[in-house]
């Protein structure tokens, strides 16, 4: 059951923090394009999600082993100055970084805006230029000047 079994609960709660973590840092990142906040995001989330195996030694020679994220582990493992556990955690978190950074290249490439118009759009403008043209030389004929649109005029409160 989820609330009998605190592991599951621990896990579920580091998971909705990490999404909250997430959106505030893509939401926080807005300024930048999405080129390079997709790929920083997923960073992050492959740092955070990233998870490793853990061995707790308990009294009288007894082991705890688990599962935690890689960070985690990495963090306790630096401060109480582990270093094999902090070189296999810290490969990990940096594993984890770098399938961050190609999942966010791959879904900016994936959902970029088409910088060509497509062939229907083409044909469509090729054809929009010609009435135009002939529309300006009609009205060149007749003595008319070529119709202009109004100045675009900002909204004023107050």
């Amino acid at each position: 059951m989820l609330t009998s079994d605190s592991m599951s609960l621990l896990w579920l709660t580091y998971l909705g923090l990490s999404l909250v973590v997430l959106l505030a840092g893509y939401l926080g990142l807005a300024f930048l394009p999405r080129l390079l906040r997709l790929p920083i995001t997923w960073a992050v989330a492959g740092i955070l999600w990233m998870p490793t195996r853990f061995r707790l030694p308990l009294v009288e020679g007894e082991f705890y082993t688990g599962m935690a994220p890689a960070v985690v582990v990495a963090a306790v493992a630096f401060l109480e100055r582990n270093g094999s556990v902090l070189m296999s955690s810290g490969l990990l978190v940096v594993a984890g970084a770098m399938l961050g950074i190609a999942v966010g290249i791959l879904q900016a490439w994936w959902f970029r805006a088409p910088a060509m118009p497509s062939e229907g759009t083409r044909e469509k403008t090729k054809q929009d230029d010609k009435t135009q043209q002939n529309n300006s030389r009609r009205n060149g004929l007749r003595g008319e000047k070529p119709r202009q649109l109004p100045k675009r005029r900002e909204p004023k409160i107050g």
